[in-house]
């Protein structure tokens, strides 16, 4: 995405009469090379992150809901991101896939909106679950008394509901004034996957509204979600750093770090995404991070909460002794 924060309240561009001009009905997606060699070796490497996102978001999803030693708060919003992170993969790197083989790199005008309401819905779904996690990590260990009655179960359910009706409005918004626009000109967007500021830029219709609409949804979504999150953690290291062992500071930073290591990714690259100045933006350095916010963290999530959680690790430890052993019963 190109950074609206610095650039997207300046950039107006001129009213274009639509009068004797043909209607655009799909456009070009450049896409993140021209090169043949090149576009083949990104295939082979998306093809791989993609599998492997598939794989671990899977997997985890398996083992929370087969080992009722995960059937807590955490593994419950851990289950739903993985869900969305597969989505969220889903909805751009297939098509870029075949993109990568195809000599038309095409997508209709509707395909174009439809890949842009999903990739607003599961951005804005994953980064309110972040911070369900965050509340629960500080409610587990700020207030453990009453940590049974502020996380229970209608609690689980309300906060992924919250977090999939806010991501619902947020691409809803954004899409529906999305459809007000008319493309008559160019067609081609030098990028990889639909996404609204590059699809701001080819419309022949005034698109303040547009950008006006998603500077302030972004900035409601992003700052309320990030500061609930800040605050949360704040409140936890202040907790930690309190214990008196240093055993019992270690367990508690472990019960939060892959947490925080997946919102560190996910809050750094926005950040920098949305406030760098307008003198070092470009489109590879627009694509670089959308790579890593679309496509690098739902492929990341996975393997860090595998690495550093000890839960984790003994549920994958216990299914591959099932499995062995159901194999030596059958033999």
């Amino acid at each position: 995405m190109q950074n609206i924060a610095a650039e997207g309240l300046t950039h107006f561009p001129e009213y274009i009469s639509m009068e004797n001009q043909t209607a655009v009905t799909e456009f070009i997606l450049l896409g993140l090379s021209s090169e043949p060699q090149i576009q083949i070796f990104l295939f082979l490497v998306f093809l791989v992150i993609y599998l492997i996102t598939l794989v671990g978001n899977i997997v985890i999803m398996v083992l929370i809901r087969a080992d009722f030693h995960l059937h807590t708060p955490m593994y419950f919003f851990l289950f739903h991101l993985s869900f969305v992170d597969i989505c969220y993969s889903s909805v751009t790197v297939p098509n870029m896939l075949m993109n990568f083989l195809a000599d038309h790199k095409t997508i209709s005008v509707n395909g174009c909106i439809a890949q842009m309401f999903f990739f607003f819905l599961l951005a804005g779904t994953e980064v309110f679950i972040l911070s369900a996690m965050a509340y629960d990590r500080y409610a587990a260990i700020c207030d453990p008394l009453h940590y049974v009655d502020a996380i229970n179960k209608e609690i689980w359910v309300q906060l992924v509901s919250g977090a999939w009706i806010t991501g619902f409005f947020y691409a809803l918004i954004n899409t529906v004034f999305a459809l007000e626009l008319h493309f008559c000109g160019p067609n081609q967007i030098n990028h990889f996957c639909c996404e609204l500021p590059p699809l701001l830029q080819l419309s022949c219709t005034d698109i303040l509204t547009n950008q006006m609409v998603l500077l302030t949804s972004v900035v409601i979504l992003g700052s309320s979600s990030f500061l609930f999150t800040l605050i949360s953690y704040i409140h936890i290291i202040s907790t930690i750093l309190r214990i008196r062992s240093a055993e019992g500071r270690r367990k508690a930073f472990s019960t939060c770090s892959s947490h925080l290591i997946v919102v560190g990714l996910l809050y750094l690259t926005a950040f920098f995404q949305y406030t760098k100045p307008s003198s070092v933006s470009s489109v590879l350095l627009d694509e670089m991070f959308s790579v890593q916010y679309s496509i690098l963290t739902p492929m990341l999530n996975p393997i860090i909460y595998s690495l550093k959680n000890k839960e984790m690790k003994t549920a994958q430890g216990c299914s591959l002794f099932v499995i062995r052993e159901h194999r030596l019963v059958g033999n």
